[in-house]
């Protein structure tokens, strides 16, 4: 695929970049484009490598290994090296419903998993995928499609993040009737309010919404199913329910001070901003802002990394960020070979920007907070830490053992919780009395979806637990696919 020589010929790079401390003055994405003969030449790198391992999708050491939804990695390489965008465009969409959101917000497992990269940097996949996406969209390639015929059949779908949005996608284009609930004022779920403008800009969320919208899909938002809607009634109503409410509950840090004013879930945090971004009149007394203080992100995640570039964005005096795990090493160690995902030190946009305006990565490793401490008012002003070393327990785990010696207090007028999220939340589950796993989540065979209850399926990280926007979509198609199996008693679905 590509040309035979193209990755001796050709090195690896990405789409030019804001500066730093020229993008954190506004919300907007700050990845230039990339011209096209270079983009090609970054398609000719693709190698053939006789066994591709980039569209694998496959679990090796915990983690993603290749593309979970098996985008045909190879194949619009080549045609984009050929200049043959529009058939490009094609085989990304037979396996990918959203390419403009993974082109984007992908941490790109297909790139750990390329061949090339034993031996050299990888082929630019994600870059190339957000090209053709992006180009499709701009030359009017990507227009409605909608079914030239009904089933009759009709499907509530609760929750519209990527594996909802997905399987409403595959749904709909089996002809059922597809409605879409959401709780939020605004379709999307984590892709609309839990990341940042920067990262995704909303207008390409609203504009497949729209797209999605015209092909015959029914949306509902400022509709909370088991509150708002009792969730019983929809098996009343639609000849099957797909739960696709996402894994939102998320960790919290149970120590002294945990409830002083400015302690804050970072959902909530990036959630408010995003809403204020979008709706400028928009305001509330309770709302979170990091302007003029001193802000501490207790994670070291991706959605710490977008706390991070937040608080730069709405001018913090400060920003650090707490990560109880060892600094990851600069190379893939013994323990962690190609082509598992390479659990290596990275730098990204966040911590950039941090750079650029403090002098100094904002990132303190091996770290944790002890306590929360907080002033005459009941407001966070402070925070205790202390350094941990990971030593084997009795029973050979890994654990955080704190370092004597090592505490020290932090100002910090606004602390945000990233440490990730425990599953779902509770209502829908016990209202339907559904059965869960041991990890709390909803109990569902993956390949087969369906829950205890007759007709409700489950998908995504309601299903799997906290996972990647790529497994999302993975999940909501595979999900269609048995759900226009049980309704239909065969599926055209791939």
């Amino acid at each position: 695929m590509g040309k035979p020589t193209g990755f001796l010929e050709y090195a690896r790079e990405l789409p030019p970049e804001m500066p730093p401390l020229e993008r954190i003055r506004h919300w907007d994405e700050f990845h230039l484009p990339m011209d096209e003969a270079r983009l090609r030449a970054q398609g000719a790198r693709c190698m053939d490598c006789g066994t591709p391992f980039c569209h694998t999708g496959l679990t090796l050491g915990g983690a993603a290994s290749g593309c979970p939804i098996h985008n045909l990695i190879p194949e619009w390489n080549d045609l984009v090296y050929r200049g043959l965008w529009r058939e490009a465009l094609e085989r990304l969409h037979k396996t990918n419903n959203f390419p403009e959101f993974t082109g984007r917000v992908c941490p790109a497992p297909c790139e750990g998993a390329c061949v090339l990269g034993i031996i050299r940097p990888p082929v630019a996949i994600k870059a190339i995928e957000c090209a053709i996406a992006d180009r499709g969209w701009e030359l009017g390639w990507i227009t409605p499609r909608p079914p030239r015929t009904r089933t009759g059949k009709k499907v509530a779908i609760v929750g519209s993040g990527p594996a909802g949005l997905a399987c409403a996608d595959q749904l709909n284009q089996a002809g059922h009737w597809v409605t879409v609930y959401e709780r939020a004022d605004r379709i999307g779920g984590l892709l609309m309010y839990g990341i940042p403008n920067m990262k995704l800009d909303k207008r390409i969320v609203q504009r497949r919404v729209d797209l999605l919208a015209q092909e015959g899909i029914r949306f509902v938002p400022n509709c909370e199913v088991g509150r708002d809607l009792p969730a019983g009634k929809l098996l009343d109503e639609y000849d099957a329910v797909v739960l696709c409410c996402g894994a939102t509950k998320p960790r919290d840090l149970p120590v002294e001070g945990r409830n002083l004013k400015g302690v804050h879930f970072a959902m909530e945090f990036l959630t408010v901003n995003t809403k204020r971004l979008l709706d400028p009149g928009w305001n509330r007394e309770d709302s979170i802002h990091a302007r003029g203080r001193d802000v501490i992100v207790v994670g070291g995640g991706d959605t710490g990394t977008d706390c991070v570039a937040t608080a730069l964005r709405q001018g913090c005096r400060s920003v650090l960020q707490l990560e109880i795990l060892p600094k990851p090493p600069e190379t893939r160690a013994p323990g962690n070979p190609w082509p598992e995902w390479p659990r290596i030190f990275r730098v990204d946009y966040g911590q950039e920007e941090a750079a650029a305006v403090q002098g100094e990565d904002p990132r303190r490793y091996r770290t944790t907070v002890v306590r929360f401490l907080g002033d005459e008012t009941g407001h966070v002003k402070g925070v205790r830490t202390v350094m941990v070393d990971w030593q084997k327990d009795s029973q050979g785990r890994f654990s955080p053992v704190p370092v004597p010696g090592t505490e020290q207090t932090l100002p910090a007028q606004l602390v945000l919780l990233a440490m990730g999220f425990l599953g779902p939340e509770d209502t829908i589950l016990d209202q339907l009395e559904l059965e869960r796993d041991p990890r709390g989540n909803v109990k569902a065979e993956y390949g087969r979806f369906q829950t205890n209850v007759p007709r409700v399926f489950a998908a995504g990280d309601m299903r799997r637990g906290q996972s990647l926007v790529v497994w999302a979509i993975n999940e909501g198609r595979a999900c269609a696919r048995e759900v226009d199996r049980f309704l239909m008693g065969r599926t055209v679905l791939p």
